[in-house]
């Protein structure tokens, strides 16, 4: 796909700002998605015609290698021919029928299989539905109102998650969209990540009456929205006896760690069990599907067996259903060795950052943790919110920059994790680690 010159790969050409002309006068910003605008790094997005293994082609011809990977759901590459061939022979059956069918029982085994801690599952389209319903269930299952939540954890765009933290760590929460209600933003708390005495303190005001008592605290088990943070030893942990304590329910967001860091997703590769888990990305091969699962005396309260209402006219689409139980099979098909290609190539590949990063002398981090990565313009470690704020935005964004003028496609936001996939080889890794040097060597030079 491409002559692998910097020319053939610049930056988006002609039709691709044709396109973005014609798409700001009927989509905002010209995008389905904000950060596909490309407003953090500068320039214009390149609209993608195609993809095909670790590599995307935009509508002016141009290839990447391409890190985003739908924001994490390919973790087999683009248009694995094995995901194809089951999504085929869905789609001669029907697209849709609102109704049961075989194949959501079969997927709803699979990741009960997969995932110890889900003893019952409810498929949804999204990671923001699933989030919004595992909510919902823990309120309804405690009977309490507040949620504790960590800052530069995303959870999707429902309007309980749409809050920053207030002036201290006991604070009541405020809106970060204009539309989310100021009384409902008041029941979600913000702790700090890797902090386990701020969520302690939040658990104890809500028992002693001074804010809402607490009915869950919800968690990326490793943080993927301010970047890859994972969490720091006996974090999760923590949570985890915090919680039983407080008689709260500990929720892991695992909608972008789910059969990514583990086949059972990041509660197996850190031996936490939580009480609801939110899936998606992974789940669904590439195709809107996500899910929310968890205790069975928790999930059954979900109607119809309960009074907590969930519906969808989508959920369960037979054709994301078949995409999703190809990955779910293929996952547990190659079993530990998957995991074991994920880490080895992610590993080889932040070794290669963090010595094109020294070699430069430009200010950065770099984080890994199984398949995903981030190089942090920061000088120091981050390990929360506030050390990725204090990130170098417009260095990022020379960075971004450059490695998509290489033939690189890097997330478009210092605060999203790279996706490696199955389908990165050693080849493709090497040519990143390249890239990156002679980006930054740019850099340093001014």
């Amino acid at each position: 796909m491409g002559d692998g010159s910097d020319a053939a790969r610049g930056g988006a050409g002609e039709r691709s700002s044709a396109l973005l002309a014609r798409a700001k006068k009927r989509i905002p910003g010209g995008v389905n998605s904000p950060v596909r605008a490309f407003g953090a790094v500068g320039g214009e997005p390149p609209f993608i015609a195609s993809g095909e293994g670790v590599r995307i082609r935009d509508a002016d011809g141009h290839t990447y290698i391409d890190y985003i990977g739908s924001w994490g759901p390919l973790l087999f590459g683009h248009a694995a021919p094995f995901v194809l061939d089951a999504v085929r022979e869905a789609l001669v059956h029907g697209t849709s029928f609102g109704a049961p069918t075989e194949r959501e029982v079969d997927l709803a085994e699979a990741i009960c299989a997969a995932v110890p801690s889900v003893e019952a599952v409810r498929l949804v389209c999204s990671g923001t539905e699933a989030t919004m319903t595992a909510l919902r269930l823990a309120r309804a299952f405690t009977e309490r109102d507040g949620v504790i939540k960590f800052e530069g954890c995303y959870h999707g765009h429902a309007d309980s998650f749409l809050v920053k933290a207030g002036s201290g760590a006991a604070t009541f929460g405020v809106p970060t969209s204009p539309g989310v209600p100021a009384d409902l933003a008041r029941l979600t708390l913000n702790a700090r990540f890797n902090d386990l005495d701020s969520v302690k303190a939040l658990l104890d005001a809500g028992a002693a009456g001074e804010g809402p008592a607490v009915a869950a605290v919800i968690v990326e088990p490793v943080a993927g929205n301010m970047g890859a943070v994972p969490p720091a030893d006996g974090f999760l942990a923590g949570l985890r006896e915090l919680t039983e304590k407080a008689g709260a329910l500990l929720i892991f967001d695992e909608v972008m760690t789910g059969f990514r860091l583990a086949r059972g997703g990041a509660q197996e590769r850190f031996g936490i069990s939580p009480d609801l888990t939110t899936m998606g990305k992974v789940v669904g091969g590439g195709f809107p599907l996500a899910a929310v699962g968890g205790r069975d005396d928790v999930m059954r309260r979900l109607a119809p067996e309960g009074p907590v209402y969930q519906a969808g006219t989508l959920s369960g689409n037979p054709l994301a259903v078949a995409a999703g139980l190809a990955v779910l099979r293929e996952i547990e098909r190659r079993g530990p060795a998957l995991f074991d290609q994920l880490e080895t190539r992610s590993q080889r590949l932040a070794d290669g950052l963090r010595a094109a990063v020294s070699e430069s002398g430009v200010p950065a981090n770099v984080s890994q943790l199984g398949s995903m990565v981030t190089v942090f313009f920061n000088p120091e470690p981050v390990t929360d919110w506030d050390g990725a704020d204090r990130c170098d935005r417009e260095a990022f964004g020379r960075f971004h920059a450059g490695m998509l003028k290489r033939g690189v496609m890097l997330p478009p936001a210092q605060f999203e994790a790279w996706f490696v996939s199955a389908e990165h080889g050693e080849a493709e890794i090497d040519e990143t680690i390249a890239a990156a040097k002679a980006t930054l060597a740019e850099m340093a030079a001014g």
